[in-house]
């Protein structure tokens, strides 16, 4: 005890000789800071000088400098008893820029947390982060000296000062400098200037009034404040807290110094001697190249003429090897070579390459550059249609066996089931249809393109929304209600079915018997007893019958109009697969169902008119404004 006793005046004496004072557990000052006993990290040193270096001109780093004791900053002490002391401080600062007009980034005195792990640098100055700025929870108080500006914290400026409670998004703010006792004038600072300045913060305890003053070094205290708030810190500081300093760098490698310190509590902070304080290094910041200001205007414009030869160039050759997808492609969709690579089998149409001239085009004899297949390319000029037709004819895609499209149909079935039922959610996907189910080698069938797709919980009500969709695969209700269910996605499952099975689209001007409509079609056929008319004619007979006839009346199943006499996808996998016998169906019920349907729901304008199909269609889409097509 007799040794701790008397380690304690030692200190003092030491601390004397230095240039350091320290008064009781709640006031002390600095006049330099050799032997300060201050906690440091990052960046932050202490110079042979006795100069607090925060940062040293290395980009993208951050630095604390942290008063060692604990401050008192309640009356009652606690987290949660008693008000906020007051509290004042002052301390000189320099910060020396790489360039006279450019600098990065600032100092934060702050009373508060002592944590700063997680704190980034740049424009967040070592004190705060992405994550937590503006968190109440972050219990803690600032003044930041800033010299860049940052819209995201609304900063006036790249030179400004600023009260930050909790987040550097500050509560007040103001360009540096100082108004004159004498005239009330305002007079601007550089705090990028080089040359040491003085700041001055006072909390009043009782009024929870914050003032912020800043001079030049040799000036004494402004008797108005350059930034001035009322803000209760009772909500924001909790005993323990820390005063200190941080400060950080972002691109650009300034140094930030600070040279003296004082602090007190329920008081003014101690007169800082500043005969005493240790200068400033000069490092002689640098003014822009005027050869930089000359040679910059014209390296950029060399580079965007080079940018703009370089578009040109890339334009032209695309321009070259372009190609033009003719309306027969989309229809039959053959495989499909490039311009390019055909250009290069045949070596540019060479002659040499001739095979023949035919009656709407000549072939050439061509080696595909990938594989080294050779093959005849037919060039046809674009003005051929009887040329394209010919053409057509010789390639178009062979047709899909029945195997292949039952196994389709029953793929799409299975996915279906899964959205609907097994997945997590239920996801509605409000646009099946043939062109967005994907096959893969295997002939293996997969839902695409869940672009309109929309998911809720199990047992959820799915909400209302606007109509879309594919003209022919839209459910009735849509057009009356806009709210899409599973039971729509049904509908339009029933259709596809129909479909795959007649090789006829869902709406097709083109129909049998005056038809507009494939579902109204086959359900005619249906009541004419020869509902094998309607499978597809080019599969020439070769079709399981009993699959067949149960895919037709499961489409017209699930194309029923009332929806709760449609299956789920669950019982239509159990239909396809056998595990469940079909229901026993009537097409006359069917058939008086959509009618009374239509006439209840007050869809009269909908019932399909043998003598004018064209103006039914028209008056869907006005409706409904939908796409009519793939």
């Amino acid at each position: 005890m007799a040794a701790k006793n008397c380690a304690i005046p030692l200190l003092a004496v030491v601390l004397a000789v230095v240039g350091v004072g320290v008064g009781g557990d709640d006031r002390f000052v600095y006049t330099g800071f050799t032997g300060a006993p201050l906690a440091l990290d990052g960046t932050a040193v202490v110079t042979p000088t006795g100069l607090l270096e925060l940062t040293n001109g290395t980009a993208q780093l951050k630095a604390h400098a942290v008063h060692p004791a604990a401050m008192r900053f309640r009356r009652n002490g606690g987290d949660g008893g008693g008000a906020a002391r007051s509290f004042s401080t002052s301390f000189v600062f320099g910060i020396i820029p790489p360039y006279s007009d450019l600098s990065g980034h600032g100092i934060v005195f702050f009373a508060g947390k002592n944590n700063f792990t997680t704190a980034l640098p740049s424009q967040f100055l070592g004190f705060l982060n992405s994550g937590n700025n503006g968190n109440a929870t972050n219990h803690v108080f600032g003044v930041e000296l800033d010299t860049i500006l940052s819209s995201e914290f609304k900063d006036p400026n790249d030179n400004h000062v600023g009260i930050d409670i909790n987040s550097l998004t500050s509560v007040a703010v103001k360009t540096a400098g100082y108004y004159d006792d004498k005239t009330g004038d305002f007079h601007e600072l550089s705090l990028i200037s080089g040359k040491a300045m003085q700041v001055w913060v006072d909390y009043d305890g009782v009024t929870t009034q914050i003032n912020v003053f800043l001079a030049p070094i040799k000036m004494t205290k402004p008797s108005r404040p350059l930034v001035s708030t009322k803000y209760n810190l009772s909500d924001v500081l909790v005993d323990p807290a820390y005063v200190g300093f941080s400060s950080a760098t972002g691109t650009v490698r300034s140094r930030h110094y600070v040279l003296g310190w004082s602090f007190a509590m329920d008081g003014p902070a101690p007169a800082i001697d500043i005969n005493m304080l240790p200068k400033l290094p000069f490092y002689g910041t640098k003014a822009r190249s005027k050869v930089l200001d000359i040679v910059l205007p014209i390296a950029t414009a060399v580079f965007v003429l080079g940018v703009v030869v370089v578009v040109v160039v890339l334009v032209r050759r695309r321009m070259k090897y372009a190609e033009l997808r003719e309306d027969w492609e989309v229809e039959f969709g053959p495989h499909r070579f490039t311009y390019k690579d055909l250009f290069r089998a045949t070596e540019g149409f060479k002659a040499k390459m001739l095979l023949g001239i035919g009656g709407f085009g000549r072939v050439y004899k061509g080696v595909l550059p990938k594989s080294n297949m050779e093959v005849a390319v037919k060039k046809v000029s674009h003005e051929s249609r009887q040329g394209i037709k010919e053409f057509i004819a010789e390639v178009n895609r062979p047709t899909l066996d029945w195997t292949r499209r039952f196994h389709i149909i029953k793929g799409v079935a299975s996915g279906l089931l899964y959205i609907h039922e097994d997945w997590e959610q239920v996801v509605i996907h409000r646009d099946i249809k043939a062109s967005n189910v994907l096959l893969d080698s295997e002939m293996n069938a997969r839902l695409g393109d869940f672009g309109l797709a929309r998911l809720y919980d199990h047992g959820a009500d799915p909400q209302t929304t606007h109509v879309v969709g594919t003209m022919g695969y839209l459910a009735p209700e849509l057009a009356r209600s806009g709210k899409a269910t599973p039971l729509t996605d049904v509908f339009a499952f029933g259709a596809f079915i129909l479909e795959v099975t007649c090789g006829r689209r869902p709406v097709e001007q083109g129909m049998p018997d005056n038809q507009l409509m494939l579902v109204d079609w086959v359900l005619e056929h249906w009541q004419k007893g020869s509902l094998t008319k309607v499978i597809d004619e080019r599969l020439h007979g070769n079709y399981d019958v009993d699959e067949a006839i149960l895919a037709l009346k499961l489409g017209l199943l699930c194309s029923h109009p009332l929806h709760n006499a449609r299956p789920s996808m669950r019982q239509v996998v159990q239909y396809l697969e056998g595990d469940m016998p079909f229901p026993e169906l009537t097409p006359t019920h069917l058939s008086f169902s959509m009618l009374a349907l239509m006439q209840n729901e007050g869809f009269d304008s909908f019932v399909m008119s043998a003598s004018n199909p064209s103006e039914t269609m028209m008056t869907i889409g006005t409706m409904s404004g939908l796409s009519g097509g793939r």
